[in-house]
């Protein structure tokens, strides 16, 4: 028998009970003692004392957390969880403790869990499917002479993988710890790897925080209906949005401040996160005909309030609503925030002042941030409604463009794929002739000829042109800044990046991109910096763990690289991920299977991907016959080509030279920015 202080604890709704036996399982098999019985959820007075026992001395506490623990508001493995959080303050703040696990998309900030489990970052384990690199790493924690908690700060090692968390014990839980690795180490900072304000940004000085800075929390949606979630959003955007016109005032995105949403935070920490002076932060009712808003604009160097406001407007008078409330907060921002030029008036109104229309837009919205295949076509039906509504709604049509041309390029290929692109090419021109002025319609065009059309040239001009109409909207300058890298001007396309995280920190998906161009530079340990802050930011996103196990690959640690390929989602990225890990790791036979699994799954859609493993593996004839069949296919991997550095191997090649004319980039040594 292991000794008592050697063992996990793990608590679990009773609907989970298989995907809980699935983890038991995977760490009983490596020999790790685990208190779970299907069995004890009987109950009884005999049966709660050795449960309470349990939890006393086990040396890990891992909480299942699932819809079902969502679904209910009350049940045994509560209580569970709360003697687990009590243990904790009889704890050294060294020792690690709670390891929480979520087996669907749960999401951390809004779930209904004990604050302690908010405060540290999750494991994602899918159904309850346990990758050898958790076992490894819970086993690591318990290991007798594993340190809990380590001595300096410092970046992750490069062998971590980057997905389970384990939070210690300590009285402010701004200061929870987080423990990833899968290597040699399993502590990373000197009070581990903290909350997420130390894993998207150094905590910023009061001196660091602009005076002209704001984020918009949230409205929360005090209508007593759930399905009116997407109202209060919509608002909460569309002031944004009209924030953002303002020169000179800095606007968190949306990304980023709709994190905070029933955020137990208070404004100074908030503001601290997000690196802003101020917030707007208020509720909406819609009960009946009758809409109320109420709003306040909070100081967060010390919460205090320096405006607020109710509004009650007849749901016909929505937009005058929006503009009661947007030019009181811009009223109280006074001149010295707001510059007295205004960029493009960019609106999101329909111009037949449909309400129904508009209201169709923002379902659309609430979809579309959803970004599976099953939501975007949702999105897709609610802005085709919109356009139903008021067919001349410019920016319905720019959005049902951009909502299109992601269906085609993220979720199919062949004939399928064109037809998406036809319809979203349909559209966009449709927004233009209506809205010639409106930047999103521009942002749309330009995606289209980036991802269908492979039109580097025309999407620059429309990517240019947007952010003339909006100079402060940060998804134009990360458009603009990911078509530039694609043209080789690495350095703009890193600076536009980072201007545009400023004003949405916590943007996942842009981290990700910042890596990519790092490590085309071959700036390795800043490209591992800003990926693993999207892995923390999002651990069971797409592509991350693949672009992870690039810079791997790239610095030759095969088992850094096939540790993070392990933490891929299932899919082409992860299949793409392992062939590209078992190029490097020695075993022949395992790196051909790899490689043949890759073809065979993903020949039609995935090309230029193949090109690449054929480029580590040193084989130019391949590499670039697979680069013909992308280009063939129209295969978007190519706006890779100038940063990638396996493919850049052959940048002397005269076939190399050739394959960029022919595509239509600049051919290294011709241009600027590498």
């Amino acid at each position: 028998m292991t000794e008592p202080s050697r063992a996990v604890f793990l608590s679990y709704a009773s609907e989970d009970a298989s995907a809980a036996q699935r983890i038991a399982e995977a760490l009983r098999s490596a020999g790790i003692e685990v208190w779970f019985d299907r069995e004890e959820l009987r109950g009884g007075d005999a049966w709660d004392r050795r449960i309470r026992e349990q939890i006393h001395d086990c040396r890990l506490f891992i909480p299942v957390v699932s819809a079902s623990t969502e679904a209910r508001v009350e049940g045994y493995f509560r209580r569970e969880w709360k003697l687990a959080v009590d243990r904790t303050h009889d704890l050294s703040e060294r020792v690690a403790f709670l390891v929480p696990v979520a087996i669907d998309s749960t999401p951390e900030m809004r779930a209904d869990v004990p604050d302690a489990f908010r405060h540290v970052q999750w494991t994602r384990l899918p159904g309850g499917e346990t990758p050898q690199a958790f076992v490894d790493r819970v086993r690591r924690l318990l290991s007798p002479g594993q340190p809990d908690a380590p001595k300096n700060r410092q970046p992750a090692d490069p062998t971590s993988v980057g997905v389970p968390a384990v939070g210690t014990n300590t009285s402010d839980p701004r200061r929870r710890v987080v423990l990833v690795a899968s290597g040699a180490v399993v502590v990373l900072a000197a009070l581990g790897y903290v909350v997420r304000e130390r894993l998207v940004h150094p905590k910023p000085t009061a001196q660091a925080i602009a005076s002209n800075s704001i984020a918009v929390l949230p409205l929360t949606n005090e209508s007593g209906d759930a399905s009116q979630q997407y109202f209060s959003d919509g608002l909460s955007e569309d002031l944004i949005s009209a924030l953002s016109e303002l020169p000179g005032l800095k606007v968190i995105g949306r990304t980023s401040s709709f994190q905070f949403r029933d955020s137990k935070d208070d404004s100074k920490t908030i503001g601290a996160k997000l690196g802003v002076a101020r917030l707007l932060e208020g509720s909406v009712r819609h009960a009946g005909d009758i809409v109320r808003v109420s709003a306040e604009l909070i100081d967060t160097s010390d919460g205090s309030t320096q405006w607020s406001a109710r509004y009650d407007r007849p749901y016909k008078d929505l937009f005058a609503l929006q503009d009661d409330v947007t030019s009181a907060v811009a009223g109280a921002l006074r001149a010295k925030l707001l510059p007295g030029e205004h960029a493009a008036a960019q609106n999101d109104r329909p111009p037949g002042g449909s309400v129904e229309a508009y209201n169709a837009l923002l379902q659309g919205r609430f979809y579309t941030f959803r970004n599976t295949e099953a939501d975007l076509r949702r999105a897709i039906e609610s802005y085709t409604q919109a356009t139903q509504l008021d067919p001349r709604y410019g920016l319905a049509w720019s959005e049902l463009a951009q909502a299109w041309t992601t269906v085609g390029g993220g979720f199919l290929e062949g004939a399928p794929a064109q037809e998406a692109f036809a319809k979203a090419r349909a559209a966009v021109d449709r927004a233009l002739s209506l809205s010639p002025e409106l930047a999103g319609a521009h942002l749309a065009r330009g995606y289209l000829h980036l991802d269908a059309d492979l039109d580097w040239h025309a999407a620059e001009a429309e990517y240019r042109r947007a952010l003339e109409l909006a100079p402060n909207d940060g998804y134009a300058k990360f458009s603009l800044g990911n078509l530039l890298a694609t043209i080789g001007e690495l350095h703009q396309a890193i600076e536009l990046t980072r201007q545009a995280l400023a004003t949405d920190p916590l943007r996942a998906d842009w981290y990700n991109w910042l890596a990519l161009y790092l490590s085309g530079l071959n700036r390795l340990d800043e490209a591992e910096r800003a990926v693993r802050r999207a892995i923390e930011l999002q651990p069971g996103a797409a592509w991350f763990h693949q672009t992870l196990t690039t810079i791997e690959v790239q610095r030759g640690n095969a088992q850094a690289a096939l540790a993070a390929a392990q933490q891929e989602p299932p899919g082409l990225w992860q299949d793409n991920a392992f062939a590209l890990a078992r190029q490097i790791a020695g075993d022949r036979g395992a790196a051909e299977a790899a490689l043949r699994t890759l073809i065979e799954k993903h020949a039609n859609g995935a090309a230029y991907q193949i090109a690449e493993i054929y480029a580590v593996r040193n084989d130019a004839k391949e590499t670039f016959e697979w680069l013909e069949r992308a280009w063939s296919n129209r295969d978007s991997g190519i706006s890779f080509l100038l940063y990638d550095s396996f493919i850049l191997r052959y940048k002397d090649d005269p076939r190399f030279a050739a394959y960029c004319r022919k595509v239509g980039l600049p051919v290294p040594g011709q241009h600027v920015g590498t």
